[in-house]
């Protein structure tokens, strides 16, 4: 599933194609993903000039002149990718949703798992909106920070991992970007989240924060269907520390790895987690 980078970086690269752009056409080649298209998604949306894309953990937040504001999730395998008019190719069947701005350019939303969505609400309505007013703290905000992170821990004695994973106490975080802030930190996922105060916490809070702006500053990383708006791959994949790497000597390593078998695989609650567990505890 896409996580904060990958959103982030297709934020950034669909910002100069559409903020200040009138959209002139939006269709919908189906009427539903995760949840039901909005039937009316094109009156709200056509001849309605795009004033921000902005993103709220793991959701693309479209707002547009008149208050509309439309909500999107990539789901496990959605990407957007925008071209000029004269150079995109016909839709294919996992095209779901186009948009069409007035000086030529179309982004798609594709997705062939079908796990994402497109809703709409309104500014008004935006921080009370179901999928949004549970969300913790943003990572990459100002306000992030070990203090932050300890009081969203609070008493917890679920692992660190799983306590990560939990989007009502960091925003957008993922799998693969929690193993490598947790490599990163020294941290064991098997640690219990309460347990991680003080310097810990001070390290995480940077692990976290530093590894999200490495993996969007590489693109995301593309183990399958992440594209960025231009629709080439990101990059970050080639830096994983930890993540995908099982019996493999993680960076700097000095030990035998023959001996101690290297990088872990555990199961934490049905998913994968890598570590060192010489460098992390």
């Amino acid at each position: 599933m896409p996580e904060l980078p990958e959103v982030e970086t297709v934020r950034q690269g669909l910002t100069p194609v559409l903020v200040g752009r009138r959209l002139i056409r939006v269709q919908a080649n189906r009427p539903n993903l995760r949840l039901p298209i909005p039937v009316d998604l094109a009156q709200r949306c056509v001849g309605r000039t795009v004033l921000a894309l902005d993103r709220r953990a793991k959701y693309l937040l479209l707002r547009l002149e008149g208050g509309t504001v439309a909500l999107i999730h990539l789901g496990m395998s959605g990407s957007m990718v925008a071209r000029r008019l004269e150079s995109h190719p016909d839709p294919g069947t996992h095209d779901h949703v186009i948009f069409e701005t007035e000086d030529g350019w179309r982004v798609t939303f594709r997705d062939p798992r079908r796990f994402g969505l497109i809703t709409l609400t309104t500014e008004d309505a935006l921080d009370t909106h179901p999928l949004l007013a549970k969300l913790g703290p943003e990572p990459l905000s100002e306000a992030f920070d070990a203090r932050v992170l300890v009081n969203g821990l609070g008493r917890r004695l679920t692992p660190i991992k799983m306590a990560l994973l939990d989007q009502t106490i960091v925003a957008g975080l993922g799998n693969i970007y929690v193993c490598e802030a947790l490599f990163r930190s020294g941290i064991s996922p098997k640690r219990t989240a309460a347990s991680v105060t003080g310097r810990r916490a001070d390290r995480l809070a940077e692990a976290i924060r530093q590894v999200l702006v490495d993996a969007v500053a590489a693109g995301g990383s593309s183990l399958r269907d992440h594209r960025q708006a231009d629709g080439e791959l990101g990059y970050f994949q080639h830096a994983f520390a930890v993540y995908g790497r099982e019996g493999e000597a993680c960076p700097g390593c000095d030990c035998d790895v023959a001996k101690t078998g290297g990088i872990q695989r555990i199961t934490q609650s049905g998913r994968s987690t890598f570590f060192c567990p010489r460098r992390q505890r």
